[in-house]
């Protein structure tokens, strides 16, 4: 024996247990730290697993494994969705259908009794499915993976020996194996919600073309009028619809609309009020009248879950410059009178929005425009414009815009949508924006 504070016993007291458990757990923390990083930057969940699988091998190592699942299956039936057995790995959300599924055995035993548990001395019957993936295992071990409290899926490992597993190990073994797997069904659930966003997504992109086509491909040439129009929506698809109409003695109707809400629903009824503006007969295209037929219509079939459609129609004679107009409840138009600074809105021929009752009757007025004057027909999209402060733009900011005599129509709403950006600071549009600006030459 040596004698204390020779050779030997120094270098006892150099391996001592202490310090060999301390080697033990630091290698255990570098193990797990690589783990997290490398699953962390995982995207697709069969390489999570992949991952997972390879890393934990060298945490608790076993000399088979199999994975089990019972998710939508009923009692007594079980999938395999993995096996160390297998010489490649089958996805078990795409390759479902490629599974084997069993009814009976020792893994159908355990999955059903929904515990963990340590089998340290088992031989299997030769009729029992779990042979064709633990032929041979003495010990084994079950860890069952929980949702909604029921142990949906399971991984079972088996060692060639008798009692070859720690049974200390296994609460840590469930514990990880469960917040794993809450991980890898979260992966799962954001890649079913990114393709069903992606489908939603190409529906609306559809929807918005469609409803893009509805509008005019250009502005018509018109006698003593210079016009331009912009359409924003707020999401893919919106509510908001203008159009302009010729109609007999070189007369033209400019109208525009907003519907209650935004999205597809509110695009469906933008569609829908087209299609009756662009089916009245010639009698109605009168802006009352137009406004009438449109409102019976719409109350009649299309409205009676409580959205409503804003509305102003108005007829340009250029033989005259008089405009005739009609409103359902929409923002009365702003006029900036060029020619003496003045201005002033078109809002003498009010009444109520499109689709809330039936029988109503929509009284017009008339305004005797001039060379010079700037009619501007906008949605609540413009002057509800909220900055970040939650303050609005108000037709404040939009009449100190039209202030500017000195430009066309394009120009005219260019510079509105300037003014509407740098007060928003580039928020994105909370609802949809459409302008139509009439210039009288």
């Amino acid at each position: 024996m040596s004698e204390p504070g020779t050779e030997a016993s120094k270098n006892s007291a150099e391996s001592s247990p202490g310090d060999v458990a301390a080697e033990g757990w630091q290698d255990r923390l570098r193990e797990v730290t690589l783990m997290m990083k490398e699953l962390s930057a995982q995207t697709e969940p069969q390489l999570m697993v992949q991952t997972y699988r390879s890393r934990i091998r060298n945490l608790y190592p076993a000399d088979a494994f199999v994975s089990i699942s019972r998710r939508n299956l009923d009692q007594p039936r079980f999938r395999v969705t993995r096996a160390s057995v297998w010489d490649r790995d089958v996805n078990p959300w795409e390759e479902k259908d490629r599974l084997p599924v069993h009814e009976h055995g020792v893994l159908h035993d355990l999955i059903y009794a929904g515990e963990p548990a340590y089998l340290p001395d088992v031989e299997l019957d030769p009729g029992d499915p779990a042979v064709a993936y633990l032929a041979g295992k003495r010990s084994l071990v079950a860890i069952p993976a929980y949702d909604d409290g029921i142990a949906k899926n399971m991984v079972v490992m088996g060692r060639d020996e008798a009692d070859a597993f720690d049974p200390h190990e296994l609460p840590d073994m469930v514990w990880r194996t469960n917040l794993f797997g809450r991980a890898t069904h979260t992966l799962v659930l954001k890649r079913e919600l990114d393709k069903a966003y992606e489908q939603v997504d190409r529906e609306l992109q559809t929807v918005a073309a469609i409803q893009r086509s509805l509008l005019p491909t250009e502005m018509p040439q018109i006698e003593r009028l210079d016009i331009a129009a912009h359409y924003e929506t707020s999401a893919r698809a919106g509510g908001d619809y203008y159009d302009v109409f010729p109609l007999a003695d070189g007369r033209w109707g400019f109208l525009i609309a907003d519907v209650c809400g935004h999205g597809t629903p509110a695009a469906v009824l933008m569609a829908i009020t087209h299609a009756l503006a662009h089916t009245a007969p010639d009698e109605c295209m009168a802006p009352g009248n137009l406004l009438a037929y449109v409102n019976k219509r719409l109350s009649k079939r299309y409205t009676d879950n409580g959205t409503f459609v804003t509305a102003f129609y108005g007829v340009f004679d250029p033989r005259d410059c008089s405009f005739v107009y009609a409103s359902a409840g929409h923002n009365p138009p702003r006029v900036k009178r060029c020619s003496d600074g003045s201005m002033f809105i078109l809002n003498q021929a009010q009444a109520v929005p499109l689709g809330i009752m039936e029988d109503v009757e929509f009284p017009e007025a008339r305004a005797e425009l001039i060379p010079g004057d700037q009619v501007v027909l906008y949605t609540d999209g413009i002057t509800e414009a909220f900055n970040d402060d939650n303050q609005i733009y108000d037709v404040q900011r939009l009449d100190g815009v039209l202030a500017n005599c000195g430009i066309d129509a394009r120009a005219l709403i260019a510079s509105v949508l300037v003014s509407v950006d740098e007060f928003t600071a580039g928020r994105p549009a909370d609802d949809d924006r459409t302008l139509v600006v009439l210039k009288v030459r």
